[in-house]
């Protein structure tokens, strides 16, 4: 044990002396290894008497503890210069201008939203926004959706856990709650229309749990069938830019309207080509309608004083239509190919006066 010193002393010279990690590496497995210096000498502890055993198991442990500590500082310190040196060395100029294939390309549904809202402003409907979370009152009960109805089902809805004073939180199904709030807290002559996302138990080619819808709203003491029909006529053709698109109005049913209507479009599937505009076919793109006296008066607006007409659409479907887009469920891909395909540039903002689409 007397050259026990003279060992740590050499071991801590070589680990200031090293001069990469894997120099470090050598010094830890010649000190302290399974066939170490200090290695070597804990052997020895066994052959010693009890005395003398303590003492130099001390001194071993103390010694074997200074160079590991001297490994890891030293280690530390060459890691950290090698990792400012790789970031030296990888450093982006950011002040570089952008390559013309790594510019980015506006989401088709992210542009779809933006030439609606620019149309509906032009008719002078504002943008209302709400939350995503809804509970019962909002997303259903308010909007006349009766408690048997199925999409009140689990199959239907994402809910949340019960709450501690009763009922669930869920996903909103539809955008139409933010309609109910706006009536809730302003009052009418109201005219919104209402993007967001929505949620539903759905998933196939044609649907996806998650997905846009726009909807738009008008209450005032005026407004009829008459004006619902010319506002998504001119609409559509504007939408569409097509000016002699055909549009036909179906009776329909929504528990929140009354009369409730849906909305189909003309189209040609001449060819095997589909084609918005004179044709023998139709395309059914919205539900629309008066709003229902039972929503007003759960709003606390008097019907007899007040009527108006709702409508909504969904953004995937719309889109797929206008761009030739085959499959819902690419639009959630993250598919940069099919975004640099079907995106649009960025700043060129849609408006009725320089054009939806360039």
């Amino acid at each position: 044990m007397q050259d026990l010193d003279q060992l740590r002393a050499q071991a801590l010279a070589d680990v200031a002396a090293a001069a990469s990690l894997d120099q470090l590496e050598a010094v830890r497995v010649a000190a302290l290894g399974k066939k170490g210096t200090i290695t070597g000498l804990m052997k020895t502890l066994g052959s010693m008497g009890p005395d003398e055993r303590k003492a130099a198991g001390a001194a071993l442990n103390a010694a074997r503890d200074e160079i590991a500590c001297a490994l890891d500082a030293a280690k530390a310190v060459m890691e950290s210069k090698a990792l400012d040196a790789r970031l030296a060395r990888e450093r982006i100029d950011v002040t570089l201008p952008g390559r013309p294939e790594t510019q980015g390309r506006i989401h088709p549904i992210s542009q779809t939203i933006e030439e609606i809202t620019a149309i509906f402003a032009q008719m002078g409907f504002m943008v209302a926004e709400g939350p995503d979370i809804e509970d019962d009152f909002h997303n259903f009960t308010a909007l006349n959706i009766p408690p048997e109805h199925p999409a009140r089902q689990m199959h239907d809805t994402f809910y949340f856990g019960e709450r501690p004073e009763g009922g669930r939180h869920l996903l909103r199904t539809h955008t139409s709650p933010v309609q109910i709030r706006t009536m809730l807290s302003d009052k009418p002559p109201i005219r919104v229309i209402v993007p967001g996302r929505t949620y539903r138990c759905d998933s196939d080619m044609t649907h996806t749990p998650m997905f846009h819808q726009v909807e738009g709203l008008i209450i005032d003491e005026t407004t009829h069938m008459g004006h619902l029909k010319g506002c998504l006529i001119e609409f559509v053709r504007a939408f569409f830019e097509v000016d002699d698109v055909p549009v036909r109005f179906r009776p329909s049913f929504f528990p929140f309207t009354e009369p409730s209507a849906e909305v189909d479009i003309g189209c040609s599937r001449e060819g095997g080509e589909l084609k918005i505009g004179p044709g023998a076919g139709w395309l059914e793109i919205l539900g629309c309608g008066m709003v229902h006296p039972n929503v007003l008066r759960n709003c606390g607006i008097d019907p007899d004083r007040y009527q108006g007409f709702a409508f909504g659409m969904g953004v995937e479907r719309v889109a797929m239509l206008k761009y030739g887009i085959p499959d819902l469920r690419t639009f959630f891909d993250s598919d940069l190919r099919w975004l640099k395909h079907y995106g649009f540039v960025p700043l060129d903002v849609p408006t009725l006066s320089g054009g939806l689409t360039r």
